[in-house]
């Protein structure tokens, strides 16, 4: 992705990041080389911060969806206070969002101005936070998964070897959005207005889609059996249908979100 111009907002200034030790954080500490990235060992949003970055890429959340169920304000203390400390820093903040806060009854690509309604604490909390952001950008994306971390290919890849078959959600469609190309996508962003951004992968699918490619790219031997999610049983609720779209004609584009999982397995 050419960053030129867009550059040099990020460039220029003492960048921070939060949350580097999760998939998103470190995705962005590696295209923003020169940024101060902090694990949560290293920072703990939840506490007042007393640092003084020029610009905030804040990833630094609670993203156990079914944990914020059994403990909301557990992922409150993080998604909405931890925002909130950050916020305070003074610095221009990249606050990055899910797909989860909407309630998926759309059933077309939701753009920046729909009206969100979560269904689950995770989103409650990640909404709550964007309305902490006072100067900067919210970033929307979905289905993240990455090289590092806990996500749903290193999950399929853990069960394809141990298992002939697994069962997935087939009911649920979104944007497997792969961090690399959402973190190098920030580049762009920064050269855009501040506001709401939606930027996800090209492209949707279902869970037990995605799980599909994932067991034929990386050539791993193993069914996968399509189930709803009430069969599931998980414990928050989700959007049945959360593609993400774009209504500003200069968002920044994503590859598709197959090419994102070839990229994803050819590094793991």
């Amino acid at each position: 992705m050419e960053h030129g111009d867009a550059d040099s907002l990020g460039a220029r200034r003492h960048v921070l990041v939060t949350g580097a030790g999760g998939q998103l954080g470190a995705a962005l500490a590696e295209a923003f080389p020169d940024a101060d990235a902090r694990t949560r060992e290293e920072l703990d949003v939840t506490v007042p911060l007393g640092i003084r970055p020029e610009l905030v890429l804040h990833a630094a959340a609670w993203t156990d969806v079914d944990g914020a169920e059994a403990d909301p304000s557990g992922a409150e203390a993080v998604n909405v206070g931890g925002t909130r400390n950050v916020v305070a820093l003074g610095a221009p903040v990249v606050y990055f969002s899910t797909d989860y806060v909407f309630d998926g009854t759309k059933g077309a690509p939701y753009v920046e101005s729909d009206e969100p309604a979560p269904l689950s604490e995770y989103g409650r909390t990640k909404l709550a936070g964007e309305h902490e952001v006072r100067e900067g950008w919210i970033v929307r994306s979905s289905w993240l998964f990455g090289p590092t971390g806990h996500n749903f290919v290193r999950t399929m890849l853990r069960l394809g070897a141990e298992h002939d078959e697994v069962r997935v959600v087939a009911d649920q469609r979104g944007s497997p959005t792969y961090v690399v190309h959402l973190a190098a996508a920030i580049h762009e962003v920064l050269a855009r207005p501040q506001g709401i951004w939606h930027v996800a992968a090209g492209g949707d699918c279902t869970w037990a889609d995605f799980a599909e490619a994932i067991f034929e790219e990386a050539a791993v031997s193993c069914r996968v059996v399509p189930i709803s999610t009430e069969e599931f049983g998980a414990a928050a609720p989700r959007p049945a249908y959360s593609v993400l779209g774009s209504e500003h004609p200069d968002a920044p584009k994503l590859p598709h979100w197959r090419e994102g999982l070839r990229e994803c397995l050819a590094r793991l």
